[in-house]
Parts: structure tokens; sequence; C-alpha cells
């Protein structure tokens, strides 16, 4: 059972860096591949918002889905329609092929961003012990690296599809034999979950709402550094041009480093004292970057910031896996992470217009400070990130063999 379990863990790991990857080559390659189909400005947002919106759709559709089939089958092949879906972003020559290419790529990652962090719960229930940030660490190497290679795609000025294609031809084959390995957790509980008539009452969103409002405030804050910590830097804090594109890579570094240390701390002091430590060092980060007078404090506000944030999301799915399967089992788990997605891409959809309205309509240095609040109420709800004493007498989750499921493989 344990080379079972490590097995899974390291498979899932990879699946997790390879959407990091795929993730990063389509949302940082915007301007070229709005250049290469001719997409006004005006338009622009309209496909930008797609993406999410579906997102969301993906996320609702898969809650469903996984009541039949189990979590690892649709992370499978979900996975390689993100890659494919990204290679037709790219190789495309019309409007309507981008529409299409990003409207799958969309519905995909919906799929696969619910089934892989159901996976990733249900791993550490049967693990005992936190190792969530561990995958989305991850996520945030395969997130740099995809950068990475957008840059040389850029500076090289080579077309899109070029760049995208040995990316695609290495990553596919590589998540098809990994998904060998997956481990689908206890699913004893699905039937309870979905309710008596089918429609998932047994996960209830009064249960689920205060993580649903942390999701979407950490994501608020990290599509606020996505978006606009270049302009800021450039137009706010006077940087020039080069020294602006270095506050994202800073945040995305930082981020790495956090969760790959993260799930230790967790162990030694408890997901509470880790979400509320986090909550308040994003929050110090915003007020450093709001406060900022000049290029280099602003990064350090950055930093800060990747360091705050980056716990809040694995965190976040883990307690509302635990919240469930404590209401109805290991098997409820995956309805509620299911739900919970879905605030991922709320906030992603709120925080570029919302710092933007406020930056226009008022000063950017003041809209920095919203986020900041927003964050600083995930310390209020810190309480649901606490795990309850066990059978054994203890704080933390311990290992149970009844917790996992059947490899995909067969095992």
């Amino acid at each position: 059972m344990t080379d079972v379990l490590r097995r899974g863990r390291a498979s899932l790991a990879f699946g997790f860096f390879a959407q990091g990857v795929a993730f990063a080559l389509l949302v940082t390659r915007i301007p070229a591949i709005q250049d290469r189909y001719g997409v006004s400005d005006a338009l622009l947002p309209v496909f930008l918002a797609a993406v999410p919106i579906l997102a969301g759709a993906g996320s609702v559709a898969t809650e469903r889905l996984v009541r039949r089939v189990r979590p690892s089958r649709v992370l499978r092949w979900s996975q390689p329609v993100v890659l494919l879906s990204l290679l037709g972003v790219g190789a495309g020559d019309r409007m309507a092929v981008l529409a299409v290419a990003l409207g799958v790529f969309g519905l995909a990652v919906g799929a696969l961003d619910a089934s892989m962090n159901m996976l990733g719960v249900s791993l550490q229930r049967a693990y005992g012990r936190s190792i969530m940030l561990g995958f989305h660490a991850a996520y945030s190497l395969g997130g740099i690296l995809g950068a990475s290679l957008a840059w040389v795609g850029a500076h090289w000025d080579l077309a899109l599809w070029v760049s995208y294609l040995p990316v695609v031809v290495l990553l596919l084959p590589a998540a098809l034999v990994g998904s060998r390995w997956y481990v689908d957790g206890d699913r004893s509980g699905v039937a309870r979950a979905a309710g008596p008539d089918g429609g998932g009452a047994g996960v209830g969103f009064k249960l689920l709402l205060p993580l649903c409002l942390v999701m979407s405030f950490a994501y608020i804050g990290d599509s606020t550094v996505s978006n606009w910590s270049a302009k800021y830097l450039q137009d706010v804090l006077g940087s020039s041009e080069q020294l602006a594109t270095v506050p994202y890579n800073v945040y995305m570094v930082t981020t790495l480093v956090g969760r790959a240390v993260g799930d230790f701390g967790v162990r030694r002091f408890g997901a509470v004292a880790v979400v509320r430590s986090g909550a308040v060092v994003a929050a110090v980060g915003f007020a450093v970057v709001a406060a900022a007078p000049g290029a280099w404090v602003g990064m350090l506000g950055f930093t800060l910031l990747g360091l705050g944030l980056c716990v809040l999301v694995p965190q976040t799915f883990a307690a509302a896996g635990r919240l469930a399967t404590e209401k109805d089992g290991p098997g409820a788990s995956d309805a509620a992470v299911a739900r919970l997605n879905v605030f991922n891409y709320v906030g992603f959809l709120i925080g570029s217009p919302l710092v933007g309205a406020l930056g226009d309509a008022w000063s950017y240095r003041g809209a920095m400070l919203v986020p900041m609040v927003l964050v600083l109420v995930t310390v209020l709800y810190a309480r649901s990130f606490e795990t309850q004493p066990d059978r054994y007498g203890g704080g933390h989750e311990r290992p149970r063999t009844a917790d996992v499921g059947r490899g995909s493989n067969g095992l």
C-alpha cells in the first residue's frame, strides 16, 4: 500500500506540474494570440472572461460526473484535452478556431482542476498528514517553466504553434503514462453526498461558505498580482519597463518556495496557524505595495504576497474535503472540492476588473487596499481549517487504508 501511495503521489504531482506549464504558456502569450487572430482590444476581455466561466461550468459538470466515474479517469482524459486545445490555440488562423479552442480549453481546465484536487485531498487523507501544498508547489514550478518557455518563444519571435508543439509532444504521453498510477480515495460517501434526489444536498453551501469566500479572496489577490504588478511598478512607482517584469517572477518564485515548505509548517503548527499567518503576511504585502515610495520597496511587497497567498488555496481544498468527509464520509469530499473550485474562477473574474475600476476611479495605491482587506477577512474564517481530533485523541489525521481506493491501473 505504501508503494501505491508513493506512485500515486508522484504521478499526481506531475499532473499538477503539467497543468502549471500549460496554463502559463496560454496566459503569458496573450498578446501574441491577440496579434495572430486579430482580436481587438474591445473583444479581448470577452475571450479572456470566457475561459474561467467555462472552467466553472466544467467544474460543476465534474461534480456530477464523479458520482459515476472515478476522479482519476476524469483527470486522465481531461489533461490531454487541455494540452491539445492549447496546441489548437497556437495552430489556428481564424477567430472561430480560437473561440472553439479556448472554449474546449476552459471546460477541460475546470474538469482538470477539480479532479486533480479531489485526488490530492483523498491522498492527503490516506497519508494522514499535510501533503497538499506540495502538489500546488509542483503547479507553481510548472508555471515558472511555462512562463520561461513563453519568454524564449517571444524573444526568438517563434510562431505560437512552434512554441507549443514540443511541450505538448513531451507532456501528453508522459501524463498518460503517469495516469496509470493515480490513486482514488474511498467512494463510500458518494451516494450520501448526492442526496436522496441526486441533487448534492449532502454537502451544503452553508457548510462551505466560509471556504468559498476564502478561495475567492485568495484568487482576487492572485489575479491582482498577475494582472497589475507590472503596470503598478511602472506607472505608479516609476520603474523601468524591464524592472516592471520582475515582480510577477518574484511572486511566482516565492509562491513555489512557500508551498514547498508549507506542508512542514502545517504538520508542525497546524492548518489554522498557517492560514492565519499567510493571510496576515499577504495583507502586509498589499500594505507595503500601496505605501511603497519606490520600485524596490514595491517589489518587497510583491515578495511578501507570494509567501502569504501561496498557502491559502491548497489548505482551502484540504479543509473542504475534511469537512465533507466528517459529515458524509470520504467520498463526499469530491463534491465539496468541485463546488469550491468554482470560486477559484469567481475570484479570478472579479480581481482584475475590480482593481482596474478602482484604480481609474480613485487611485491604484488605494485599489491595493481592497484585496488587502479581503485577504484579512480570511483570519476570521481560520477556524474552518481546524482539524478535528480523531479517535486516537490527537489533533491530526491518521492514515486509514479504508480511505484509499484502487489505483486507476487496478492496484
